[in-house]
């Protein structure tokens, strides 16, 4: 691993590491989400920010405790996240994804993992999926992480499910076109469901 891409991962081990011990100490229920939960088991790397899902009803708490825990914090107008900066490393708290309702159903679709020696809960697979699927749009068109992170976890996703939810999306429709042509998933009918278990990632 390069020098840069180890600092990188340094902070990002640093930040989720104080962003966990702050939210657990407060019981403030969340997930890994975005591109760190896909790495978790087996994604590619990506170290740009860190994305914590919770509910609605919670952001306010979890933003309190991470200021608590010495980060910056924003409430951006957005209406959907919230922003904790831990030095130069971004902490999006999500409540509100294209797609995917932060509630008791996602939280029980969640999957135990180990991250940076850390056992906290990880965003189901197709959740980030279709979440990042529904977030294009004609201002941001940009297939390359989505089709790293469909190569490397293919086996383990329901591709039926995230088709089904995305199908009214004709950029996630232009990316199945993509996969199928790629020979990363099946034709619309014939994909199997993954295979579901937790793989730990570790970092030297």
């Amino acid at each position: 691993m390069a020098t840069a891409a180890g600092n990188c991962f340094e902070l990002v081990e640093t930040t989720l590491k104080k962003a966990v011990a702050a939210l657990d100490g407060d019981r403030v229920p969340f997930m890994l989400g975005g591109s760190l939960a896909v790495w978790a088991r087996g994604g590619p790397e990506s170290c740009n920010d860190l994305d914590l899902m919770l509910r609605r009803d919670d952001a306010d708490d979890a933003l309190a405790a991470l200021e608590r825990a010495g980060m910056r914090t924003e409430r951006p107008p957005e209406g959907w996240l919230y922003k904790a900066w831990d030095g130069e490393l971004l902490v999006d708290l999500i409540f509100g994804p294209q797609g995917v309702p932060i509630d008791d159903a996602a939280f029980a679709r969640a999957e135990r993992v180990s991250v940076f020696g850390v056992e906290l809960d990880a965003m189901a697979l197709e959740d980030v999926l279709v979440s990042k699927l529904l977030a294009l749009h004609d201002h941001y068109l940009d297939y390359e992480g989505p089709l790293q992170m469909a190569r490397a976890v293919r086996e383990r996703v329901d591709w039926g499910r995230v088709r089904a939810d995305t199908a009214e999306s004709p950029y996630a429709r232009a990316f199945f076109t993509l996969l199928e042509g790629l020979e990363v998933v099946a034709p619309a009918g014939a994909e199997g469901h993954g295979e579901r278990q937790a793989r730990i990632r570790v970092v030297e």
